[in-house]
């Protein structure tokens, strides 16, 4: 998870590539907007393969809590 930065100063503290600009939120939804990892590796020639695992392993991780209705 060291690929995954969050800092108070790059984008408002949220989790990020690197600390780069590039949200792990956003990372997300390129993935399901249909955008393969290669598109995304082309369009973001900065990024790695091992970014978008990474954003991946950190949504399982931190999205993965029970839902209590009354």
């Amino acid at each position: 998870m060291d690929r995954i930065t969050i800092l108070p100063n790059v984008r408002g503290g949220r989790p990020t590539i690197r600390g780069m600009r590039i949200t792990v939120a956003e990372m997300l939804e390129m993935l399901g907007a249909g955008m393969s990892e290669a598109d995304i590796l082309e369009a973001f020639p900065y990024l790695e393969a091992d970014d978008i695992k990474a954003a991946l392993a950190y949504a399982a991780k931190h999205f993965d809590h029970p839902v209590v209705t009354a």
